[in-house]
C-alpha cells in the first residue's frame, strides 16, 4: 500500500490533472482566433486549396509531359485463330515478351503538342525458338487548326482555373469579414449581458438600500406596513433579474466560444467594456461606390459571366468546320535470330537494321464539316446565351440590392447616432432624478410607489441607452464588411 500510495502521488504531480484554458480576449484578438479556428474558415481554406491545386493542374497543361511504360516481362501461351483464303486454321503461341517504351509531350499553347516516342521490345518464341527484337523511335506533331478561329482548350482551361481560384479566394476573404461581423456581434451582446447584469447589479443595490430604508420606517412607525411588504417584493424582483443575467452571460460565453473554435470547457472573460461614444459621419455617396467596387458578390457575378463566355465559345465551336494537321518522322529497326544469339546481339542486329532501314515519314490533314444537325447546337448556344443572360440581369440586380442596402445602412446609423445622443441624456437626467427621489424617500416626502417608479425610468434608460450603442457599433460593423472601408478610422480595409 505504502508503494501504490507513492506512485499514485508521483503521478499526481508529474502528470497533473489538465486544465481548462483560461483566455482574455479583446474584440481583435477574438477576431484573430475566429479567423483560424472557426470550422467555417477551415473549411473555405480547403476550398480554397482545392481551386489553388486545381489552377496548378492547369499550368501543368503547358508543361513538358514524361511517360514510360515497361513490360518486365509478359508470357503467353495460348491458341490463336488464323483465317484466310483457304479457311480458318489454328496454331499455339508460346512466347515470352519484354518491352519499354518513352513518351515525351509537349502542350502548345495553341492547342497542339509536339510528341517524341522511343522505345525497344523483345520477343522470344518458343515454339520456333527464335528471337525477335525491335528498336523504334518517332517524333511528331498534331495540331488542330480550328484553335485558331474557333475555341482553344488549353487556354479555356487556364483562363477557367484563374477564375475559378479567384472566386474561391474572394469567398474566403468575404466569409472573414463575416466572420468578423459574427464575432462583432457576439462580442458585443456578451458586453451587452455583461453590462445588464452591472444595471440588474446596481438596481438589486438600490432596491436593497430601498428596502432597508421602509424597513427602518415602518419599524419607526413612519409608513404602513403595505408599503414596506412593497420595496420587499421589489427586492425579490430586483434578485430574480439579477439572477437571470447571471444565467444569461453564462449561455452566451458558449456560444461564443463555439463561435471562435475554442475548446468547449474554455473560459473566456472580456478585455474591452461599452467604449465611449464616438459619432461617425458616413457620406452615403461614398458608401454606395465603395461597395459597388469593393463587393465580392459583384466580382463573383463578372467571373461567372466570363466563366459563360468560355462555355459559349466552346459550345459555338461545336457547330463550326474542325481541322486536325498531323506530321510524325520515326525510324525502326528489327531482327529476327535464334536463340544461339544473346539478347545483345539481337539488340545489335535490331541497331544496325534501323541505321540502314530508311525513315517513315507521315503528313495528314483530317478536316471535319459539320452539315445537318437539325439546329441542335444552334440551340445549345441560344441556350447558353440566355443563361449568359441571367447572368448579367443577376449582377444588375446585385448593384441595385446593394445600393439600397448600403443607403439603408447609412441612414440607420445617423438615425441610431442621433438616438443614442438623446438617450445619453435620458440617462443623465434618469440618474439625477433618482438620487433627487431616493432623497425626497428618506426625508419622508413621497412613498415607495414614486421611488420604485423612478427606478424603473432609471433602468430602462440605461437598457434603452445600452442597446442603442450596441446597436450602433454593430451598424458600424456591418458597413465596414460591406464597403470594405473603416469609416471610423477612415481607412480602407485589406
Amino acid at each position: 500500500m505504502k508503494h501504490l500510495f507513492i506512485t499514485v502521488c508521483f503521478f499526481l504531480i508529474c502528470f497533473p490533472a489538465s486544465q481548462a484554458q483560461i483566455y482574455h480576449l479583446s474584440l481583435e484578438e477574438s477576431i484573430e482566433i475566429a479567423k483560424k479556428q472557426s470550422f467555417d474558415i477551415q473549411r473555405l481554406v480547403q476550398d480554397n486549396l482545392i481551386a489553388e491545386h486545381e489552377l496548378n493542374a492547369a499550368i501543368a497543361l503547358l508543361r513538358t509531359n514524361v511517360t514510360m511504360s515497361l513490360t518486365l516481362p509478359q508470357y503467353t501461351e495460348t491458341v490463336r485463330e488464323w483465317q484466310d483464303s483457304t479457311g480458318i486454321s489454328f496454331f499455339s503461341i508460346n512466347e515470352l515478351r519484354g518491352q519499354g517504351t518513352l513518351n515525351i509531350y509537349q502542350p502548345l499553347p495553341t492547342d497542339g503538342r509536339i510528341y517524341f516516342n522511343a522505345g525497344l521490345s523483345s520477343t522470344n518464341d518458343y515454339n520456333t525458338e527464335r528471337r525477335a527484337s525491335q528498336l523504334y523511335s518517332r517524333i511528331g506533331l498534331t495540331q488542330p487548326l480550328n484553335s485558331f478561329w474557333g475555341f482553344n482548350s488549353i487556354r479555356s482551361q487556364l483562363k477557367t482555373a484563374k477564375l475559378t481560384y479567384e472566386r474561391t479566394n474572394k469567398a474566403l476573404k468575404r466569409a472573414e469579414l463575416d466572420i468578423e461581423y459574427e464575432v462583432s456581434r457576439s462580442y458585443y451582446n456578451l458586453l451587452f449581458l455583461q453590462k445588464r447584469m452591472e444595471i440588474s447589479k446596481m438596481n438589486l443595490e438600490r432596491s436593497t438600500e430601498a428596502f432597508e430604508i421602509s424597513k427602518n420606517k415602518y419599524e419607526a412607525g413612519l409608513i404602513r406596513e403595505v408599503e414596506s411588504l412593497q420595496t420587499e417584493v421589489d427586492l425579490t424582483d430586483a434578485q430574480n433579474n439579477f439572477e437571470i443575467a447571471t444565467q444569461g452571460i453564462n449561455a452566451s460565453k458558449k456560444s461564443f466560444i463555439r463561435l471562435l473554435g475554442l475548446e468547449l470547457d474554455a473560459s473566456v472573460t472580456l478585455k474591452s467594456g461599452i467604449d465611449q461614444f464616438v459619432a461617425v459621419q458616413v457620406d452615403s455617396e461614398k458608401a454606395v461606390e465603395l461597395a459597388i467596387q469593393n463587393r465580392l458578390e459583384i466580382r463573383g457575378w463578372e467571373i461567372e459571366i466570363e466563366i459563360q463566355n468560355h462555355v459559349i465559345s466552346r459550345q459555338k465551336s461545336y457547330g463550326l468546320p474542325t481541322a486536325t494537321l498531323d506530321a510524325s518522322w520515326d525510324r525502326n529497326g528489327v531482327s529476327n535470330l535464334d536463340f544461339s544469339k544473346s539478347y545483345s546481339n539481337s539488340l545489335s542486329s535490331s541497331w544496325n537494321d534501323l541505321t540502314v532501314r530508311p525513315s517513315n515519314y507521315q503528313v495528314g490533314l483530317t478536316v471535319r464539316i459539320p452539315i445537318i444537325d437539325w439546329g441542335r447546337n444552334k440551340k445549345l448556344v441560344r441556350a447558353a446565351e440566355a443563361r449568359q443572360k441571367q447572368n448579367i440581369l443577376a449582377k444588375e440586380d446585385q448593384e441595385r440590392s446593394i445600393e439600397i442596402e448600403v443607403r439603408n445602412l447609412a441612414t440607420n446609423i445617423q438615425t441610431t447616432m442621433s438616438r443614442l445622443r438623446f438617450l445619453e441624456r435620458n440617462v443623465s437626467v434618469a440618474e439625477k432624478s433618482y438620487s433627487i427621489t431616493l432623497q425626497r424617500y428618506t426625508d419622508g416626502d413621497i412613498d415607495s410607489q414614486a421611488l420604485a417608479l423612478d427606478r424603473l425610468r432609471l433602468n430602462t434608460a440605461q437598457l434603452n441607452h445600452l442597446d442603442a450603442f450596441i446597436e450602433y457599433r454593430l451598424l458600424l460593423a456591418d458597413l465596414m464588411r460591406k464597403t470594405f472601408y473603416d469609416f471610423e478610422k477612415d481607412v480602407p480595409i485589406q
